[in-house]
């Protein structure tokens, strides 16, 4: 049986984070950067720039997310943390009518981005970032945590239109669903203040 543990992304791991995101689907090009742009920002940068707006953040903590490893070899990787950097969220209109938070509390954190390596997929990966996200926003002092997962309502989907989540694996950690942002795609929280 397969053992698997998490770490938080810093810049001792910078190469595990790369390992983690450039197994199969938009990771590579994407470098987890499209959370922390609003679109017309996205839209004018390359993979280049976005490696190098990523690393940046890494390099300058805290970390900005998890990386999980499969018997010591990096295979995943989710983005959580404070909400108001993640400028994306704040400029989608159906996320900023959903939410009841304001969006320049830092104590509320989401969780934007899982990536799993094609050869780790459906191996529990997904719950086990959740897990170690939620662990690590509470320790952080986080209030609240919002997701905005796909409920693929028990049906096969491509791999990149899962990059926030599945339903599922959220309400398994305890998250609720608050909102719906459209069909098949919720707003989910969980409040770790209680």
């Amino acid at each position: 049986m397969a053992t698997i543990t998490t770490e938080l992304a810093t810049t001792a791991r910078w190469n595990d984070v790369q390992h983690a995101l450039t197994g199969g689907g938009d990771g590579a090009s994407c470098q987890c950067i499209w959370p922390m742009l609003r679109n017309k920002d996205w839209n004018q940068t390359t993979t280049p720039e976005r490696t190098d707006m990523f690393r940046a953040e890494v390099d300058a903590g805290p970390p900005p997310g998890i990386i999980a490893y499969v018997d010591g070899e990096a295979a995943g990787w989710i983005r959580v943390g404070p909400r108001p950097p993640q400028a994306r969220l704040a400029h989608t209109r159906a996320i900023a009518a959903a939410t009841s938070e304001p969006f320049e509390d830092d104590s509320v954190w989401a969780i934007t981005c899982f990536v799993v390596r094609r050869e780790h997929r459906g191996s529990g990966l997904n719950r086990e970032l959740l897990r170690a996200a939620v662990a690590f926003a509470r320790d952080s002092g986080a209030r609240l945590i919002e997701g905005y997962p796909v409920d693929t309502r028990g049906e096969k989907q491509h791999s990149n239109e899962l990059f926030h989540g599945t339903l599922s694996t959220f309400t398994a950690q305890g998250f609720s669903e608050r909102a719906e942002l459209k069909p098949g795609r919720p707003l989910v929280a969980l409040d770790l203040s209680a």
